[in-house]
């Protein structure tokens, strides 16, 4: 075979890195953003924060029907490339608003300090002798206290530790007790058991190791015996064993006790009649003694774990306006950036070496501007066109969602569909039910009688409804739950009843059932 030489023409798409930038920020939630910002203002010495919103963040429901300019255009087809794997070609247009991007700086205001002259002033010399009272802050002791509590949080262990302070022990038996304490997870449970813990500190020593293990079992009932009940249980059966009160002539405590001897499955599943056979006591005496095991703290320790509350912060907000609803950006998630203009002014004036880079850091941060600004046009895009469709939701609730999918609002607005897939993740919108993440609104169909779609989040919602109002001592089954959807003319099977309920956090027939 004879080597040879061919032509081929082939086409590629170059995502430029505004592109690659402008596609990024799009998916960021608005912590994520709020991140990125604060980079950005440390690495970019041409951005700065500016307190007034320019005039291209004045974001409104007039920019919602405008037509997609050369760079969405632009920003579409690199998205889509990207989701499909197709081949094209991608420019980038230029800048028109540049000169647009630098505002004037604002006027500085000039500070007085010599005073008009009306009011005089002088200082009480008084107040700096030995006889002067101490100052008092306008606050109230309590509201001081409440407001140095919120800030303090007190562990299990050094909740331990302190009642531990009140025990007369010995320095072995304190530090015995200190290590149990130690030991214990978030729960409140002593996972590991007192010879592995003695060969832990021990090691090969057995003599050592059978002193340990003793010293362990006396700290281990004191530590059983603190607040609160049920710390230092081995597994959940000591832990209910241990919060039951000490009361022989109750039959319902004794059986109580009894129950906790026998597999946790029976107690789980609530098979009156196996517990009843096991334990040797009535049934009726069974259901009383799961009503006093009900009441109990499978968990003691977990009251004590800080947990850490992250808010949700809406990106959209909508009210109602009239007949209709408004929807708006919420401005205290968006950032008010600006190009610094004594930085772009005498880079203007200087260009020599060196120059270039910073040409470069001037037109990075030039578009950085312009992506957020692009990001926060198409989150407000979307956010309207769904409004637009679920009109009936915010009218009356989750009962009157209709059925929604990703390509009808790419479709309606002529972006693609992995855009809207960007744009509705890690969003929320507050409305008038609570805030909700745009994702929420979209949901697939179910077939009705009539021939229509029904949504599933209203069926889920329906589903709840249903077990709300279903009786304690006879709750609705799966299969109940199905002919009633039917009857609704909902065709609903029941293992998509099933998997709705565990959706929604339902518990089983036999767990909802009131003894």
């Amino acid at each position: 075979m004879k080597p040879g030489l061919s032509l081929r023409v082939s086409q590629h798409l170059a995502l430029t890195p505004q592109l690659q930038q402008s596609i990024r920020l799009l998916q960021l939630s608005t912590l994520e953003l709020s991140q990125e910002v604060e980079q950005m203002l440390d690495e970019n010495p041409f951005l700065e924060l500016s307190e007034d919103a320019a005039v291209r963040e004045e974001f409104g429901l007039e920019y919602t029907n405008t037509p997609v300019s050369q760079e969405n255009r632009e920003y579409e087809s690199a998205t889509s490339s990207i989701a499909d794997g197709a081949d094209g070609t991608g420019s980038t247009g230029k800048n028109d608003s540049e000169s647009s991007a630098e505002t004037s700086q604002e006027p500085k205001l000039e500070e007085s300090w010599e005073g008009d002259g009306t009011v005089e002033s002088a200082p009480d010399d008084s107040e700096w002798g030995g006889d002067a009272p101490a100052r008092k802050n306008n606050l109230d002791e309590s509201d001081a206290e409440a407001s140095d509590l919120t800030g303090n949080h007190e562990s299990l262990q050094d909740h331990l530790h302190r009642q531990a302070l009140g025990l007369r022990l010995s320095a072995v038996d304190r530090a015995a007790l200190h290590f149990l304490i130690e030991s214990l997870n978030d729960d409140g449970y002593l996972e590991d058991s007192l010879a592995s813990l003695a060969v832990g500190l021990a090691g090969d020593d057995l003599e050592q190791t059978e002193e340990l293990e003793q010293r362990f079992s006396i700290a281990l009932k004191l530590l059983q015996h603190m607040e609160p009940a049920g710390v230092g249980a081995r597994n959940l059966a000591e832990c209910l064993s241990l919060q039951l009160p000490d009361c022989p002539d109750c039959e319902e405590t004794r059986a109580a006790m009894a129950m906790c001897q026998q597999p946790m499955e029976l107690l789980a599943k609530r098979d009156v009649k196996r517990l009843s056979h096991l334990c040797g006591f009535s049934e009726n005496v069974i259901k009383g003694a799961i009503a006093v095991i009900g009441r109990l703290d499978p968990k003691p320790g977990r009251r004590f774990v800080n947990v850490e509350r992250n808010l949700i912060v809406p990106d959209v907000i909508v009210v109602k306006s009239g007949r209709g609803f408004k929807v708006s950006l919420n401005r205290e998630v968006m950032p008010r950036l600006r190009v610094h203009d004594l930085y772009a002014n005498a880079l203007k004036q200087h260009k020599g070496q060196g120059g270039q880079a910073l040409q470069q850091r001037l037109q990075e941060a030039r578009w950085f501007i312009k992506n957020i600004q692009q990001r926060f046009d198409t989150i407000l895009r979307v956010s309207s066109a769904i409004v637009e469709r679920q009109k009936n939701f915010f009218a009356h609730g989750d009962l009157a969602m209709r059925p929604l999918v990703l390509r009808e609002i790419a479709d309606e607005l002529g972006l693609h569909e992995s855009t809207i897939s960007r744009v509705t993740t890690a969003k929320y919108m507050s409305t008038p039910f609570g805030t909700f993440e745009l994702k929420y609104f979209f949901g697939s169909a179910l077939g009705t009688e009539t021939g229509g779609n029904a949504s599933s989040t209203a069926v889920r919602a329906l589903i709840k409804q249903f077990v709300s109002s279903e009786s304690p001592k006879k709750p609705l089954s799966d299969n109940q739950i199905s002919e009633m959807l039917k009857e609704q003319g909902i065709e609903c099977a029941r293992r998509t009843v099933a998997k709705y309920r565990e959706a929604l956090r339902i518990a089983p027939t036999s767990l909802r059932k009131s003894l």
